[in-house]
């Protein structure tokens, strides 16, 4: 059994550094002589989408489409990560100073209501809109209607990120395949049908925004410009208005384009419809290749300004890819794909009460079932949907993923799709760095350095600071400035400070730096500049935040009212912690110690207010034990320096775990599913394995789209998280928590499955999960207990290994796997 086992780490290495993972093939898990096999990394449908939040999401970073898999019409929505309202903006204030020095003399005073109605003046503008590009229809010929409807089949691989659409027309099976290739920057789709000449349909495209289509025969091409609006629709205004008959100059805001070109069999025709239409005849099969693109040159130049010429880019991107036959496309997909999402594995046994019925059952029927027989393949399905979903929305060059990825229907989407910086854009890439996909997180780090810039003048104007900083809300124009409305929501200095906080951890996960010295210790400089100026000496002799909000969280001021603006709330102070102790740490690794700017840092680190305690046992949210008007709030801002901060720690400070245990039980369970994802992972660092798994499982709840405010949380059939409405940072957030279960570290420790569910899944592996100091992860367990892990590093890296209470300390040589057995004793090392 020793030797299979070594060999099965052996292996494990191996498939992980030559990424040759069969595409489609699982794995299976031996345990007790029985093949506990798992169902394919598969999304399955029943049928054709009758919601949005029914249909398949695809993207490449960049370019993202949700497919219907309509049978007499097929509709893919199509995105683009640049195309939104506005434009370059001030994000200054400057009556600030007054409204500012007004609402500390009433904080001083302790009236925090009035305080609360005053902060209204340091408000700000409300964010631009994320919008959708068009929808891509295509029309089939009424003999599709009489498909076999036990023939239909509807599924997304995220093996391979391919979408299929599969049924039949009497003796004829047509079929649809849709990926969205990244190296390639074009959206592929392929029709066939089993019998010669049978495909026929049309295509064109819409789109609500100001547009114009036109074909090009020669081409086989369909060109749409359109325009968007240089200012957002007013907040008010219904989502149903359409936009094109609200009259705007189109030369002032974006300008973008999308190219459709169709590839037909020998014996198939394309013809042009009207001018806006393409018309494919009698073909085997048809190729579609769609791309689409903006001029948007970056947050600080005015699209009236740009050089770029979306409909040229287009042409241009489409005419790259001639060259191409459908099997290099998709095979120039899978190989970029895959390089990242077969990085890591994962593989859960349990009981199941049903397994023939996952092996049939549409993804909607096994969620529906889950609280029923805890089918572990669900737990490894949704938490390697997260890693598709952020590999296809952010990618080494586009823009951030935002409160939707990149998947959107609407000219006026739920929060105006915009990034949240109080927690939304955080959790999107949570999972990132234990997830193995990095590089999946440098567009946050390109958006971090433009929010840097207009966050100086917002620092400067409106708070008289150096540095820079950004609010809750943001934009593609790197927007810093406060949220419009009420301090509740609006008054938030602190997202940039969070947003620092990834800068440091990716450094800890990989190790790199270069990306220290050049990238993240330049954000971290300015966001520490502005909070030494933003902190300021309270009557207790702390230094103190003052205004300062818990992210959305009203309380009870002494004389009865409602309110929101107190000084120093626990998260601020649990923020201005991380980030002063990240910042002292990143000097010692590039040797700045000797800094003007790091004195100052170790100075205040001594005069911050420690995290305090509530008469009943929990963690204080606010810096007064105020009465609490919703004890069950969704946020729980509060237990920051817990997760994904580490102020707080079972080993180093159990009275506060204790606390934190107190707050999250007090909070509850219930909320929308970002609010689930981050209690589970809360559990899961106080290594409770009981209450980690009991948040997952309120994951795994059906929502209707039709009735969706009945719920909190939940899933849609096609695995979006649901706030309700759909937003797409509980998809990622779960990845990360279950990350949490299995591994978590530090760079000086690993601490193997702290927070495994022993009856859930007594049985499983890992493969290559990250941990902090560069450190690649497998493990596998049998009937709960460890039974071999595998460590490997880029670098030389000293770590103390931890699990069940029991602890050895190793050092892993670059170029080596390192096997270890239950007792962690080294019992093989071997070159990669």
């Amino acid at each position: 059994m020793a030797e299979k086992s070594s060999f099965f780490i052996h292996f494990t290495f191996l498939l992980l550094l030559l990424l040759t993972c069969a595409q489609g093939v699982r794995r299976t898990l031996m345990d007790g002589g029985q093949d506990l096999s798992t169902p394919p990394l598969k999304l399955t449908f029943a049928g054709p989408s009758r919601n949005w939040t029914d249909a398949i999401p695809i993207g490449n970073g960049r370019l993202g489409a949700t497919i219907w898999g309509g049978v007499s019409s097929e509709t893919l929505n199509i995105n683009e990560d640049t195309i939104w309202t506005g434009v370059p903006a001030d994000y200054t204030n400057p009556n600030a100073p007054e409204a500012l020095a007004e609402v500390r003399r009433l904080v001083d005073d302790r009236n925090y209501a009035e305080a609360t109605s005053e902060a209204v003046k340091l408000s700000g503008h409300a964010s631009d809109v994320y919008q959708l590009v068009g929808d891509l229809n295509l029309e089939f010929d009424s003999s599709h209607r009489e498909y076999t409807q036990d023939s239909y089949r509807r599924e997304l691989d995220l093996e391979t990120a391919v979408a299929k659409v599969s049924y039949s027309v009497g003796a004829v099976e047509f079929s649809r395949e849709f990926f969205a290739s990244n190296p390639d920057q074009v959206i592929v789709v392929k029709i066939y049908a089993s019998k010669p000449g049978s495909l026929s349909f049309k295509a064109s495209f819409d789109s609500e925004l100001h547009h114009h289509s036109e074909t090009n025969p020669k081409a086989n091409q369909i060109l749409m410009r359109g325009s968007c609006r240089p200012k957002r629709l007013p907040v008010n205004m219904k989502k149903s208005i359409n936009a094109t008959n609200i009259p705007y100059d189109d030369h002032k805001g974006l300008q973008f384009a999308s190219v459709l070109e169709v590839r037909v069999s020998n014996g198939g025709s394309v013809s042009s419809l009207g001018g806006k239409k393409l018309s494919v005849e009698k073909a085997d099969w048809a190729v579609l290749l769609l791309t689409a693109s903006s001029n948007f040159d970056g947050p600080f130049t005015m699209p009236a300004d740009s050089k770029r010429d979306p409909a040229k880019e287009c042409v241009n991107r489409i005419s790259s890819v001639q060259k191409y036959s459908y099997s290099d496309l998709y095979a120039r997909h899978l190989s970029d794909y895959q390089k990242l999402f077969n990085r890591v594995s994962l593989q859960l046994s349990g009981s199941s009460a049903n397994k023939a019925l996952h092996q049939t059952a549409s993804t909607a029927e096994r969620v529906r079932s889950f609280k029923n027989d805890h089918d572990p393949s669900l737990v490894e399905l949704l938490f390697q949907y997260g890693r598709y979903l952020l590999i296809s929305s952010s990618r080494p060059g586009t823009q951030v993923a935002n409160l939707q990825g990149i998947w959107n229907r609407d000219i006026q989407p739920p929060w105006d799709g915009a990034p949240h910086l109080n927690i939304n854009l955080q959790m999107n890439y949570w999972h990132s760095l234990p997830g193995n996909i990095h590089e999946c997180q440098e567009p946050l780090f390109d958006y971090m350095s433009a929010l840097a810039v207009n966050g100086r003048k917002t620092a400067q104007v409106n708070y008289g600071a150096s540095g820079w900083v950004a609010h809750q809300v943001s934009d593609i124009w790197a927007k810093t400035s406060p949220d419009r409305g009420e301090a509740v929501w609006a008054l938030w200095p602190m997202g940039g400070a969070w947003l620092c906080t990834h800068a440091w951890e990716h450094y800890t996960y990989t190790m790199d730096k270069e990306f220290l010295n050049k990238k993240a210790y330049p954000l971290l400089e300015g966001c520490t500049s502005f909070l030494l100026d933003w902190l300021i000496k309270g009557k207790d002799g702390y230094l103190q935040t003052n205004p300062s909000t818990s992210p959305e969280h009203m309380f009870t001021a002494p004389n009865g009212k409602p309110a929101s603006v107190s000084y120093s709330s626990t998260m601020d102070i649990a923020i201005v912690k991380e980030v002063f102790s990240n910042i002292v740490f990143a000097s010692e690794v590039l040797g700045k110690t000797n800094d003007t700017l790091i004195g100052k840092v170790i100075a205040a680190q001594a005069k911050l207010p420690p995290t305090r305690i509530a008469k009943d046992g929990s963690i204080m949210e606010w810096v007064e034990d105020f009465e609490d008007p919703e004890v069950h709030h969704r946020h729980v801002s509060h237990l920051f320096g817990l997760f994904p901060g580490h102020t707080i720690t079972v080993e180093k400070s159990p009275e506060l775990a204790k606390a934190v245990e107190a707050t999250l039980k007090k909070r509850g369970e219930e909320g929308p599913g970002w609010s689930t994802t981050w209690k589970a992972a809360l559990w899961a660092r106080l290594h409770n394995s009981e209450l980690a798994y009991r948040m997952v499982t309120h994951i795994f709840d059906l929502v209707d789209p039709l009735n969706e405010r009945n719920y909190e949380g939940g899933l849609y059939s096609n695995m979006f998280t649901a706030h309700p409405p759909f937003q797409i940072d509980a998809n990622f957030g779960f990845a990360a928590a279950v990350a949490e279960m299995l591994v978590q570290s530090t760079t000086k420790d690993l601490h193997l499955l702290p927070a495994l569910p022993v009856d859930k899944w007594p049985n499983g592996n890992v493969k290559g999960l990250r941990a902090r100091g560069s450190v690649t992860v497998s493990i596998k367990w049998t009937e709960g207990n460890l039974v071999e892990f595998g460590l490997w590093s880029e670098q030389i890296v000293s770590t103390r290994i931890v699990y069940k209470g029991i602890s050895s300390d190793t050092k892993l040589l670059p170029g080596k796997i390192f096997t270890f057995d239950k007792d962690l004793k080294c019992v093989r090392t071997e070159n990669l």
